[in-house]
């Protein structure tokens, strides 16, 4: 995690979120630096991917705000971005990793064309340049490039989820929104997994926000968390220090149910 920069990568400030008579949200606010790792973990329902996805502008809260800081150190009001501003950051400084892969992945079209899609959206057209990138995405992310031609419905789930990453990371963002990405793959498809996050973060100095239930993967991939329970941020830390030591009750009965089960 690098803080040289004297101001954060992200800022959120008093966000805000109500379905209906239900409070998803209540003012949450915290900062992210430049290569840092941030998990948001909490039980189901405890506003955590409404959150992400408010920050992420797919999701607009009822108040708040959220700054993001540029390339060249100008920080954009997000939430008074046009919707093509806002998708166009999303294309190239901020990737957006689902749950499922295939809500982030076209399904029926290639894996090459998967990765290469996003460079075709800021202009890319040279097939043979895409196709070479596509191929150095797929070994990197440890899927042999034999298999670019092969469409996602014939790879299982960990390779979906690692071509979701390639086709994110393929335009170098500074930013990563990740929700569950581990979740419902084996332990073992899920270590390799993170083993693969971990070292693409370090190597590329990414930022990242992963929303996890699971507290074990907030320890291994995470320099910071917040903990969250119905809407509110509870706790906030670094992440081995919030996790031995955890101090309001509700994170102290998370880490407790862990070490139980």
């Amino acid at each position: 995690m690098n803080r040289q920069l004297n101001h954060p990568l992200l800022q959120v400030r008093g966000i805000s979120k109500r379905y209906g008579d239900r409070v998803a949200l209540k003012h949450a606010s915290f900062d992210l630096w430049p290569g840092e790792v941030l998990a948001i973990v909490g039980e189901s329902g405890s506003g955590k991917t409404t959150l992400l996805n408010a920050i992420a502008a797919r999701h607009m809260p009822d108040h708040g705000e959220v700054k993001f800081t540029g390339r060249e150190g100008q920080t954009f009001d997000v939430y008074a971005m046009s919707i093509a501003q806002q998708r166009l950051l999303a294309r190239t400084d901020w990737g957006f990793v689902h749950q499922h892969a295939s809500d982030g992945l076209r399904m029926d079209v290639s894996a090459g064309a998967n990765v290469g899609e996003r460079l075709m959206a800021l202009g890319e057209r040279h097939y043979g340049k895409l196709r070479a990138i596509a191929e150095q995405w797929l070994e990197r992310v440890e899927i042999d490039p034999k298999r670019i031609d092969d469409t996602p419905k014939g790879f299982s789930g960990g390779m979906r989820q690692r071509l979701q990453i390639a086709r994110n990371l393929v335009t170098e963002p500074r930013l990563i929104f990740m929700d569950e990405p581990t979740s419902g793959l084996d332990v073992s498809v899920q270590a390799k997994l993170l083993d693969l996050l971990r070292k693409l973060t370090q190597t590329m100095h990414l930022s990242a926000l992963i929303v996890t239930h699971d507290l074990a993967v907030a320890r291994l991939i995470s320099h910071r968390m917040i903990v969250m329970q119905n809407g509110n941020i509870v706790e906030e830390g670094l992440t081995d220090q919030v996790l031995d030591d955890p101090q309001h009750p509700y994170t102290q009965l998370l880490v407790s149910s862990v070490l139980q089960a």
